[in-house]
């Protein structure tokens, strides 16, 4: 009887140190996430995009600097260029996102951005690239 109780109590700390303290969007749950049609907020959506499939070590975090660029921080990815606010046609990181352009990003053999993320990065962008 007691191995029980112990099998169960390992378990419900388990559980719940895996389930009992989810505050940071991760992975999967990020997918899930929709991005709006209209007033994208970078906080909300797209810096949580930028930290779990662009900004990781080797790419484009604040050592590595891919390609120059690092997308840990709002004014890291609102580099000229790169983001020209209210101009996603224009604009290098939507190109690169889109495949248009540029090198399609993330490359292949990393995570995909999904088609709602790269929709959410272009009309962020086109409403001026905020750090709302």
């Amino acid at each position: 009887m007691r191995k029980i109780y112990l099998l169960l109590f390992c378990f419900s700390v388990v559980f719940i140190s895996y389930y009992g303290c989810k505050d940071d969007i991760t992975g999967e749950d990020l997918d899930r996430v929709v991005i709006p049609d209209t007033l994208v907020s970078y906080i909300k959506y797209i810096q949580p995009v930028f930290n779990l499939k662009c900004a990781y070590s080797g790419c484009h975090d604040d050592i590595t600097r891919a390609k120059g660029l690092s997308l840990t921080t709002w004014s890291g990815a609102r580099t000229p260029g790169v983001v020209n606010p209210g101009d996603p046609v224009s604009s290098r990181l939507v190109w690169a996102v889109e495949g248009t352009g540029a090198a399609l990003m993330p490359p292949l053999g990393y995570p995909a951005l999904t088609v709602n993320q790269i929709k959410g990065i272009r009309q962020w962008v086109l409403e001026g690239a905020k750090n709302n």
